[in-house]
């Protein structure tokens, strides 16, 4: 028996890694690092010779260079993703040189080294990629809880799969309410750090002035009140995943002290003099369209193309509305398994004609008001209680309604709405729907929200 990354194999089943690089030193380098980690490495110099051992082994690792002599490393990449997907591959580029990195993570890459390569970062990197799941031999596919089948969902899981097998950052985009945290957490679940910890961070709900405690932890002394030293998120992440919800609200001076974290791999804690390395996996999230808030100059543009290196949207509901019937039923038996009441056809027609302002969420809201409030076992149309200008979207002053009080009940909704996502805390709900807190104050006097 052969120890290899922690677990035992049987002799003649050694962990196979794919070395390519021209330079002979790297290659001797890396192959002596493999072997003391009991994995056997075939080291080759060209893409040609990389083609040949891909056609001929089944290797479970593949490190490659991004120059190489007759082509580069993203051939490799593209090889790879394309005909040996069960094989991660991770690149080496040249130090500084980011969007070679970045165009790899897009082409499929697992993760990358910069040269000088740190023998500490490729142990870790060999060990979390040699960590992967087989593809397709995960039990019990977290992916189920996806609802639908449309073919936007059916594009989002494929993309969820794919992600799950990279260390690239993933922006996730989509309106509030569907299914962004859900569909980070399945990255996580599919992932090589599906061991450790998924830390979600609503960056609304956490005050100006404890933004860099909360981020990097403290030292004790630090300040008033610091009587002991305190991990931050980035530390209860690290090998794990770290997901920043509604990115888009840390203020400027925040996101200069997260882009140094990102880039250096290393974080300060307040009142510490050193840093100390962190490895995290960033997922992030807004329901406001982040590139719209960098031509504001609200976000800083280093920031976001850091980020941003892999797009994730998540449709909305009524971009997919043949998924309301398996939503409606999973939602149901949720909430009363296989005794809960069903919904009539009428009820469906008018489920379907409605837009959806908060998505899944929102339908979880009706159902469970309809179910309250229903006589019988059978929810009808009019137990769904939805107004007929909400199911049409127009007729504004519609009955007794004034212009007034219309755009009144907007704005009671849109506070009442930022406020619960930053439970309850004023000056963030502020910041999040873009006024200042002395326009928040007179607006909830106004509207009488305590």
């Amino acid at each position: 028996m052969s120890l290899v990354n922690g677990e035992r194999r049987p002799r003649g089943e050694l962990t196979r890694v794919l070395v390519v690089d021209d330079e002979p030193d790297i290659r001797e380098l890396i192959d002596l690092t493999l072997a003391r980690m009991g994995l056997l490495a075939e080291c080759v110099g060209t893409v040609g010779e990389a083609r040949q051992a891909l056609a001929g082994e089944r290797f479970q690792l593949c490190l490659t260079d991004m120059r190489l002599p007759d082509g580069d490393g993203l051939e490799i990449v593209r090889c790879i993703t394309e005909q040996h997907a069960q094989t991660p591959v991770a690149v080496i580029t040249a130090f500084g040189s980011a969007e070679n990195a970045v165009a790899a993570l897009k082409a499929g890459a697992f993760d990358y080294l910069a040269k000088p390569v740190g023998l500490d970062q490729l142990r870790a990197l060999v060990k979390s990629a040699l960590r992967l799941p087989d593809v397709g031999a995960v039990n019990d596919d977290p992916l189920q809880s996806l609802i639908g089948d449309s073919p936007s969902m059916q594009q989002v899981r494929a993309m969820i799969e794919k992600l799950a097998r990279s260390q690239a950052p993933v922006y996730i985009s989509g309106e509030s309410g569907s299914g962004k945290e859900l569909a980070a957490r399945l990255i996580h679940l599919r992932s090589a750090r599906s061991a450790g910890a998924f830390v979600p961070v609503n960056c609304g709900a956490i005050p100006e002035n404890l933004m860099e405690s909360e981020f990097f932890g403290y030292r004790k002394g630090a300040f008033t009140g610091a009587d002991s030293d305190r991990e931050g998120f980035f530390q209860a992440a690290s090998g794990a995943t770290l997901f920043l919800d509604e990115v888009a609200d840390l203020p400027l001076l925040m996101q200069v002290k997260l882009l140094r974290a990102i880039q250096e791999k290393r974080v300060r804690k307040v009142g510490s003099v050193t840093e100390e390395p962190v490895d995290v996996r960033i997922i992030c999230a807004t329901h406001r369209n982040l590139r719209e808030c960098v031509d504001k100059g609200s976000f800083r543009q280093d920031l976001y193309y850091r980020l941003n290196v892999i797009e994730l949207r998540m449709p909305p509901l009524r971009e997919r509305l043949e998924d309301i019937q398996p939503l409606v039923g999973t939602i149901l038996q949720r909430l009363f398994g296989e005794a809960g009441p069903q919904l009539t056809a009428g009820a469906f027609k008018a489920l379907g004609l409605y837009p959806f302002p908060g998505n899944v969420r929102e339908l979880e809201n009706i159902l469970e008001r309809a179910t309250a409030l229903c006589s019988g076992e059978v929810i009808e149309a009019a137990d769904l209680h939805l107004e007929p200008e909400e199911m049409c979207g127009e007729n504004i002053g519609r009955g007794s309604e004034t212009l007034d009080d219309y755009l009144g009940r907007l704005e009671r909704q849109a506070i009442l709405e930022a406020l619960q996502k930053t439970e309850g805390n004023r000056t963030a709900a502020a910041r999040l729907l873009g006024v200042t807190f002395r326009s928040m104050r007179y607006r909830l006097e106004r509207l009488g929200i305590e």
